[in-house]
């Protein structure tokens, strides 16, 4: 019999090692990367409050130029067409100049130009036979038929509608026009006290020119204080409406 001493005990089998984990596999689902973590899309910004612009002569859209009738009028009045304008002013000043400093009177002017006119283009036709030369050509003017109706109906639709101001006027509906009409006049009655019917034409040429060019520049502040002065003007428009005696106010009708 062998010795039990000298019995081998079996070695247990060899516990097999754990896989190391490769660099390709993927990370657990709920170990998310910070540079996979989407940041929150900014909040869109407040769309800017519309302020409103005040009190506006002329409205809210409303520019000069537009206002002025948008053509070429309108280029000459803010002088943006400076030729034409200039030679408006210029005119305007020379027949001022003629008949309010040298006494001028309109036949006499129209006699003596048509005479100047008349005497040059005589001589002119009549040296072309001795220095062999055409004539000059002299166009044919002639007024065409458009123009006179479109002017007689532009002044029909403008003294009818003041002719139906009069009338809502002295009919007592509207005492704000009323106010405003009686003012105009008094004003017009005042400046026609200082100067003539010639020097007025020729001062409203002038603010033509002039005055829509300065609102064009200044209109902010311009509209600035007619807002703070249309304010007042309501404030006293609202006493005087209020100090005005009405009728009995009428019962209302039973059912």
């Amino acid at each position: 019999m062998a010795d039990p001493s000298e019995e081998t005990v079996a070695a247990p089998p060899p516990t097999p090692a754990a896989p190391a984990e490769s660099a390709s596999d993927p990370p657990p689902a709920d170990a998310a990367s910070p540079e996979k973590v989407s940041s929150p899309a900014p909040a869109p910004a407040p769309a800017p409050e519309t302020r409103s612009r005040g009190f506006r002569l002329l409205g809210e859209d409303t520019s000069v130029h537009k206002a002025l009738g948008g053509g070429k009028t309108a280029d000459v009045l803010l002088w943006k067409d400076k030729k034409t304008s200039a030679v408006v002013i210029g005119g305007a000043t020379v027949i001022w100049v003629l008949f309010e400093v040298l006494n001028y009177h309109l036949l006499t002017l129209i006699s003596h130009v048509l005479i100047g006119v008349l005497a040059v283009l005589f001589l002119w036709s009549k040296s072309t036979t001795f220095i062999k030369k055409s004539p000059p050509n002299i166009p044919l003017v002639e007024i065409p038929e458009d123009l006179v109706v479109n002017v007689s109906r532009a002044l029909r639709n403008d003294i009818n509608r003041a002719l139906h101001l009069f009338r809502e006027i002295a009919m007592g509906h509207d005492l704000k026009k009323f106010l405003g009409v009686i003012v105009g006049l008094w004003i017009l009655s005042e400046v026609g006290s200082c100067c003539d019917f010639l020097t007025l034409i020729y001062i409203a040429v002038l603010m033509l020119h002039t005055v829509p060019m300065l609102y064009d520049k200044y209109q902010d502040k311009v509209d600035h204080y007619a807002g703070r002065a249309h304010t007042e003007a309501r404030k006293h428009y609202a006493k005087v409406l209020s100090k005005i005696p009405r009728g009995p106010a009428k019962p209302k009708k039973q059912n």
